[in-house]
Parts: C-alpha cells; structure tokens; sequence
C-alpha cells in the first residue's frame, strides 16, 4: 500500500483533511474518524493512522467530495469544540506517528536486578509498518505514455499494485524503442506452434464464433441500405441507441479539452484503431456475454494499453494485433484477426456514436475488473471525452485508410505459412500410411479367410475319409450277415435231399452224388459232419468261384431245384451268359438258393 500526500486546514468550525490519490478507484473508499483518530483507505492508497491534534465528531455535517481532474478527495470534519484551534496541523510526520511514541515515558530506564517485570506492563510489540509521506518527484521524466502521451510517473509509485495490468516493467524509465523491441521478443518467446496448428485444423468451434452477429452489423446494414436509397449520409445516431446507463455514465465524465499537436493527434487515432480491434475480437469469441476474462482479453490484445505502444502507421497495428491473438488468448486463428477487423472498419463507419458505445462498454469492463481501472484513468475516459468532438470526415478518412490496409500471414514474421505446409506434408504422410495399413489389413484378413477356408476344406475331407470307412465298415458289416444268413440256410437244409445231374432224388442216407457222364464228381456224402460241409461251403463262397473258358463242345448242366424246373422262366438273370461264348460266370444271388451245384467235365479238373 503508498501512503497518500496529504494536507490539513482548519476553520473556527471545520478540520479539513486533502488527500491526493491520483489514478485511484473512487467509487470504492473507505474513510473512519473519531476523536483524535483518522484513517482512509481508496486502492492502493492508505493512510493507516493520522493522529489529530484536537478532537473531531460525527454529527451529520461532514462532507466529502472527489476532484477527478486532480485525483484528490476533501474531507471536511465537524470540531467537538467550535471554534477550538488545532496547532501542529504542519507536522505532517508527527501526526502520522503513533500515539505510544509520543508519551512521557523515558527512553532509557534503569531496571533493578531483583525487579520482574510481568506480561502485562509489558508494552505490545508494534507490527505496524512506519509511514512515509510520499513526496513527488521534481525531476522532470522523459518518457510519456497515455492518451496523447500526456501522462507519466503513473507507474513510478504503482508498479508493484499495477504489475498485473502491463506487462513492461518500469515504464517511465524505458523509452518508446526499446518497449518495441521487448514486446517483439514477448510475443515470439509466447508463441505455441502446436496451438495454432490444434485451432487452424480443427477449427469447428472458431467457425461457430465466426457466425455471430454483433449489434453494429445490423446498425452497419441499415445505414448501407437508407444511405442507397436516398443518396445521402445520415447521423450514426439514428442507428446506435444508448442506454440509460450509459447516459449515466456518460454525465459522470467532466467535459474538458486536449491540446495535442500533429504527431500526438496521429497516436490517439492509431491507439484508438489498437483497442476496438481488442475490443471485436472480445464480443466475437465470447458472442457478446461478459466474463472475468473480458478484461484480459482486451488489455492483452491491445499493445497500446498492455506495452503503452505508439504506433506510427496503421499497418503497424494490424501486425501488433494479429501477432498477439495467434499469442495469447484461447482462440489463435488468423480467420479472428480479420474478422476483427472487418468489424472495426464498421464501427468506425457508423460514426462517432458507434465508437463512442463501445468505449463505454470497455470503460464498464475496466471499471468492475480490480487491477485495470487505472486503465480507464490512463486512456478510456479521455477516449470517451475526445471522440465527442472529432469530426465525422476524420473517422471516415480512417476507416477508408483502415479498410484499404491489407494484412497476410507473412506480415506476422512468425513463419506460419512455413508452419502450415510442413503441417500438411505430415498429414498426406499420415493418410499414406494410414491406407498403407488399411491395405496390409484387409491382406491379413484375406489370408486369414484362405486359411481358415483350407482348414474347413480339410476338416471336410477328414469327415468324409471318416464317412467313407464307416461305410466300409458298414457294407463289411453287411457282407458278414450274408455269410451268416446264408450259413443258417445251409444247417437248416443240411438234411433236404439231394438233386443230382440228371434230376434223381436222393434220400439223406444215399452214399454219393454223380454228376455228367461219371468223370467229375462232387459228393457230399451224409455221414460227413454238419460243421464240416458248411465250412467248406462258407469258403467256396468267400473266394468269389468263377468259371474259366470252356472249351467248344463242353457240355455244361446246371442243377436247380424241381421248383425252377417246373417253373425255368422265374429266373432269368441267374445265370449270365456270354454271347461270344467264352465263359459263364457264377452270379451270387441277394438270397442264395440252397445247395446250388456245378457239374463239369473231367477236363475241368485236369
């Protein structure tokens, strides 16, 4: 905290405490008294303890008032005692003195050695900081800043309560150049690469914001479209309503005038470009609403009240400007920066009311933001005062200079056009390798599906290798139960008669069979045992018996039963016969017949 220069006169009836508090916030001060106490407090002044020499009352005749153009407050205190005259009211440094340093009591005491001094004659230990009357420097300094240059030693005494609303460190000791130089070097140490490229390439939302309409859009489109019709210019007022507050805002101002020269006048308009550019960036990005950033937002963007820049063309500006939004806020697109300005080149077209609105919002930000009010003291309350008497042929000369400017990536002189093709090599990289991948992937899917294809195809053979001796399996099976039912037939039959060549029957007991002339023979004599004459059978039927060639002239009798003899059509395909004559061959009918002989020559078993 500074502690105020301050001084007090007196009148039979009155104490009258000035307090010089330049660039203070005075809608928020604090003043106590009472007896021969006074304090007062208005940010970041405060005047702790101010001991009077009498005492003073608090009975509804006090008044105090605030002179803005001098920055000091007047207090004026009712005397208990009318007419009572203060002395000392010019020892400034003994009034500021506590009231325990100014006692009877001697400095140096001689303390006996048998003597205890308890806690509470002790006297309390001072946590209070001694005060200093701040005294103005007389030495003139060299460097200006503020609205028209026409401030400076501001921040000499502010710079520790200030340090938050600028980012140069002691101002009023560094020249114009040189702050240049180090917001040139700020600005390319805070640039993020990957921040800009993250907002240039995934720009949804900056386009959402690019959307929004502002009131000065629709003022601007009025004024186009009655300008058109009647071919004449009209008073911006006509479009740009102020409100109520604003009205009471603006009859707070004190109505004074600026004497500027040539060059100073080329800085205030420059400097007023710098802050509507701040300002249109504000209302775009956060589509009108206020919040706790809208402050920074502004002061941070605009060199003029962040570096206490003066610019010397209006190029200048445009590049300050879009070097800091690609630096500093949340949202770093160049698409912002010419949008920007765009609608300030609007503003500035509608006129004297329309820049005057929007000084008064900003001074409105300023003023509910704790460290930038001394903003409005700096610049926003003299740009509101001054643009009330600048002509309308002046702010259109402006915008027309301001409109005709161009501004490209290269201006900014942070190789973003460079950053942006190396940007897009990585990315038609990415997409290479990407359908790289897609196509190794879908190989590896194709393979995969051929694999598997293969293995259902073996699996499918395997199943069928399987079915196949199953099926063996089966007709083996079946080929069994022939055997085995033929084998019945031949133990239940055993005991039927016989049938020889010439269609004789013989009795069970007959002592043998013969067939043809006498020369072969098959007997089957009926003492032989059963098991035995169907073994021998069984065999003759496994190894599938076929007839050789018989010769020509070979007489060939078959031996049926008397049932086909009676009936020889009832079975034609028992035999086959081939038709060259060169065999016949023995077919194994699905129900064999039992006891089916051959007779055959002698020449046959030669």
């Amino acid at each position: 905290m500074i502690t105020p220069a301050f001084e007090l006169t007196q009148d039979p009836d009155f104490l009258t405490v000035k307090i010089r508090v330049p660039y203070a916030r005075a809608s928020e001060f604090d003043i106590y008294f009472e007896g021969e106490d006074f304090k007062f407090y208005a940010k970041p002044y405060f005047l702790r303890q101010l001991t009077l020499p009498g005492r003073v009352v608090e009975d509804g005749r006090e008044r105090a008032s605030y002179n803005t153009d001098e920055g000091t407050f007047t207090i004026r205190l009712p005397k208990e005692i009318p007419g009572q005259y203060f002395e000392g009211l010019d020892m400034l440094t003994s009034l500021l003195a506590p009231k325990k340093s100014r006692s009877a009591k001697p400095l140096v005491e001689e303390i006996a050695a048998s003597a205890e001094l308890s806690e509470e004659n002790e006297e309390e230990f001072d946590w209070e900081m001694e005060q200093i009357p701040y005294e103005e420097s007389t030495t003139p300094l060299q460097h200006p800043y503020g609205f028209g240059n026409l401030r400076s030693g501001v921040f000499q005494r502010l710079q520790d309560e200030l340090s938050d609303v600028i980012d140069i460190k002691d101002p009023d000791q560094t020249p114009a150049e040189e702050r240049r130089r180090k917001r040139l070097a700020a600005e390319a140490a805070k640039f993020e690469p990957d921040h800009y490229l993250a907002d240039l390439f995934e720009d949804e939302a900056i386009k959402h914001l690019l959307k929004y309409k502002p009131w000065w859009i629709d003022a601007h489109k009025k004024m186009t479209a009655l300008q058109g019709a009647s071919h004449q210019e009209h008073d911006s007022a006509t479009f740009v309503v102020f409100s109520e507050e604003e009205r009471e805002q603006l009859r707070k101002f004190t109505n004074k005038s600026y004497l500027l020269d040539k060059r100073s006048r080329h800085h205030v308009y420059l400097g007023l470009i710098d802050i509507l550019l701040a300002y249109c960036y504000e209302i775009c990005v956060n589509e009108g609403d206020k919040n706790v950033e809208s402050s920074w937002n502004i002061r941070k963007l605009s060199a003029t009240l962040c570096w206490l820049e003066s610019f010397s063309s209006i190029h200048d500006v445009l590049v300050s400007f879009g070097r800091r939004v690609l630096c500093y806020p949340l949202y770093r697109h160049f698409g912002l920066v010419t949008r920007a300005c765009s609608d300030t080149v609007m503003i500035l077209q509608l006129g004297r009311a329309a820049i005057l609105k929007c000084l008064l919002d900003i001074h409105k930000i300023f003023m509910e933001s704790d460290p930038a009010y001394i903003l409005n003291d700096l610049f926003i309350t003299d740009y509101c005062i001054w643009i009330q008497r600048v002509k309308s042929k002046k702010l259109a000369a402006l915008s027309e200079s301001l409109q005709k400017t161009t501004l490209s990536k290269s201006h900014m002189g942070l190789e973003l056009e460079e950053l942006e093709a190396a940007a897009v090599l990585v990315q038609e990289e990415e997409k290479a390798l990407k359908a790289a991948g897609t196509v190794s992937k879908q190989q590896l899917l194709c393979s995969e599906s051929e694999t598997s294809d293969s293995e259902e195809s073996s699996s499918t053979s395997s199943s069928e290798t399987e079915g196949s001796d199953s099926d063996e399996q089966e007709s083996s099976t079946s080929e069994d139960g022939e055997i085995n039912s033929f084998q019945g037939t031949l133990q239940e039959e055993r005991t039927a008669p016989l049938i020889d060549c010439n269609g004789s029957r013989q009795g069970a007991n007959a002592p043998a069979m013969e067939a043809g002339d006498g020369k072969s023979k098959v007997s089957l004599q009926s003492t032989s045992p059963p098991g035995k004459l169907v073994e021998e059978l069984q065999m003759q039927i496994k190894s599938a018996m076929r007839l050789s060639e018989q010769p020509e002239g070979l007489a060939t009798a078959s031996c049926i039963s008397q049932e086909q003899e009676e009936n020889p059509v009832a079975e034609p395909d028992r035999f086959s016969e081939d038709t060259a004559g060169k065999g016949n061959f023995l077919e194994v009918p699905s129900k064999p017949n039992p006891l089916l002989f051959l007779c055959s020559t002698n020449e046959d078993e030669d």
